[in-house]
């Protein structure tokens, strides 16, 4: 949980770089390992970098909030204005790049979270039919749930669920 991963970060177990480092090596290997869960469209490449920063400032004691340092993923219809696309799961929009943060991306980053990447979704959310697979999207393709492979995950954010379930991510 958030409390523990602050509390080994505050007592220096960990940086925020070894743990964004941990959270990218069990997406390759889980992930996109045997089993393509594909939970995971696309990973921040700035990710590393910011986690530098932000352990610089918890070395000289400024800590932004409770989610200083914390890696997130967010559903990949949600403005991020950096590097990573938005493309809510279409191929129709696989080259778009969001001008600006939408606001919960914001608010995250200034309370120093580190956008680790982007879950896949069922695309558009969810929006292009009643009886469309949940987490399938052309982009990301087919989100598997990770407890039973034959089992619909569920929902338009089956990626943000299973990335979380398989400890991908703690946010």
């Amino acid at each position: 949980n958030i409390f523990e991963i602050q509390d080994a970060l505050n007592n220096g177990e960990i940086t925020s770089r070894d743990l964004v480092l941990e959270y990218m090596e069990r997406i390759a290997n889980i992930d996109n390992g045997t089993i393509k869960y594909n939970s995971v469209l696309e990973l921040n490449p700035e990710a590393l970098n910011i986690a530098s920063i932000l352990d610089k400032e918890r070395s000289a004691g400024k800590i932004r909030g409770l989610m200083h340092g914390i890696p997130v993923l967010l559903k990949d219809n949600i403005n991020t204005g950096d590097k990573m696309h938005t493309t809510a799961g279409s191929l129709a929009l696989k080259d778009n790049f969001a001008s600006h943060d939408a606001t919960i991306t914001k608010v995250l980053r200034e309370s120093g979270a580190i956008i680790l990447g982007k879950a896949n979704l069922t695309e558009f959310a969810n929006f292009m039919s009643y009886n469309m697979r949940n987490g399938y999207s052309s982009h990301g393709k087919e989100v598997l749930c990770p407890y039973n492979l034959d089992e619909d995950p569920s929902g338009s954010s089956a990626g943000s669920a299973v990335s979380v379930s398989l400890n991908l991510s703690p946010v």
